[in-house]
């Protein structure tokens, strides 16, 4: 019997275990409190990511409050992976804030990608020929993705 840790139903091995039990209140407060440890709040991302909800992608979306660059990196990551609508005015904000770490601008780049929402697609354009690599090729990815599933779902009508 191994040990090695599971894939998540996202396909993703994630770096700390979600928990099973708790209440989304409880896992939103512990994001921005620097007295949890942080593998306790990583925890809480992905418990939060698995329950799906909104409400619970509005929980997450406070995390980007949080002091760790980190813990905000691995919200964006898995709202994009949620791929809930209620994060993109989050998403926006974190994407255009030039004080924001350049890694969490990335994730949330990507994150707006990987939601599928083709109105974004201007949001993203503004930023293509941003000055730091890591935000002009992230929104150029996330645009290419945008328009890699349009052609899908046209193909799909077409059929």
């Amino acid at each position: 019997m191994s040990n090695k840790p599971k894939l998540s139903q996202f396909g993703s091995v994630d770096p700390a275990p979600p928990r099973v039990d708790g209440e989304i209140k409880d896992w939103e407060f512990t994001l921005t409190d620097n007295e949890t440890p942080m593998f306790q709040r990583m925890r809480n991302v992905f418990s939060l990511r698995n329950k799906g909800t909104n409400e619970a992608c509005l929980a997450l979306c406070t995390g980007f409050e949080s002091d760790s660059a980190l813990l905000r990196h691995e919200v964006a990551y898995v709202l994009g992976q949620m791929q809930n609508e209620a994060a993109i005015p989050k998403l926006v904000e974190v994407l255009g804030d030039e004080n924001e770490h350049v890694m969490v601008r990335h994730e949330a780049a990507e994150a707006l990608g990987a939601i599928g929402d083709y109105t974004i697609r201007p949001v993203l354009e503004q930023y293509v020929n941003h000055p730091l690599p890591e935000i002009s090729e992230s929104c150029e990815v996330a645009i290419d993705l945008l328009d890699w599933c349009k052609s899908k779902e046209y193909d799909e009508v077409e059929g």
